[in-house]
């Protein structure tokens, strides 16, 4: 994986910023229950999940805290820090098989069909490398048990026009045509701005499904995880104080139109789920 420096000096500047994120309204919040809400219907009633890329451990606890065994993996060590403070809060340590520093590309640390699901709510997007995307796909496969389930989190290549769009300092890319060029049809995203997100890989649409299917993968669903919401979200989550009663209608309206083709491309996050098929391609 390569500018693997970089990302690292991304997360670690976060700190506790990752670990918040998702339980922020006008951040994150909108995409856990989502999420979440795909997990609750697509996971196996019990089994051993690995959460690679899963960073301060929030959906690692979560997962724990329902009966889940978890392995969860990242490539940052102050992530993992962050998460084994958190996990001890939560008091779910006997759930949590291991906390380990991994990266996407390489899951040699674990037999084939070790766990019935595996989420990876944050590798593919920061897999701008061709090949480093194709590895991470058959590895995520390959430690999958057959009919295990997989949770993969990407990014629409206009999630990444809408960041640029909407950051004053970032905007001089729009003027590049050689920049627009790379991403709107290489889905390579790129920043010069010191301290942000760099290196990215959007998908389109059309492209996650089938990617994934070659991998050996049946594909279930794609959800929009922030639904509608994208632009909406300050309006949205001022309502958590002022009426958390229409939040929580808002939230189940997101919920339930979340696998609507028509807002797929415009979600800053767009999550597959698809299951394991018996017999992996490269058995064959």
């Amino acid at each position: 994986m390569r500018d693997r420096k970089d990302l690292l000096d991304y997360y670690e500047s976060f700190g506790m910023r990752e670990w918040q994120r998702l339980e922020t309204p006008s951040v994150g919040a909108i995409e856990f229950a989502v999420t979440c809400f795909a997990l609750e219907k697509h996971l196996p009633s019990k089994g051993r999940v690995l959460d690679i890329g899963g960073g301060p451990g929030r959906y690692a606890i979560w997962l724990a805290k329902r009966g889940y065994q978890v392995v969860l993996a990242d490539l940052s060590p102050e992530m993992l820090s962050l998460a084994r403070l958190k996990v001890s809060e939560a008091g779910v340590s006997d759930a949590i098989e291991a906390i380990i520093e991994v990266e996407a590309c390489d899951l040699s640390s674990w037999s084939e069909g070790s766990f019935d699901a595996v989420l990876s709510l944050g590798p593919f997007y920061h897999l701008f490398e061709d090949a480093d995307r194709k590895k991470a796909a058959e590895e995520l496969v390959r430690v999958l048990r057959p009919n295990g389930v997989a949770f993969i989190m990407t990014m629409p290549r206009y999630a990444f026009l809408r960041r640029t769009v909407l950051l004053s300092d970032e905007r001089h890319h729009i003027l590049q045509a050689d920049w627009i060029l790379q991403l709107m049809e290489e889905g390579i995203f790129q920043n010069d701005v010191p301290g942000r997100f760099t290196h990215g890989f959007g998908f389109s649409v059309e492209e996650i499904a089938p990617f994934f299917e070659s991998f050996g993968l049946s594909t279930d669903v794609l959800l929009a995880a922030e639904g509608f919401s994208a632009g909406l979200e300050s309006s949205i989550s001022e309502l958590t104080l002022e009426n958390p009663s229409l939040y929580e209608e808002i939230l189940r309206i997101i919920i339930e139109n979340a696998s609507d083709p028509s807002i797929l491309g415009m979600s800053l996050h767009v999550l597959y789920v698809g299951v394991k098929s018996g017999v992996f391609k490269s058995d064959a």
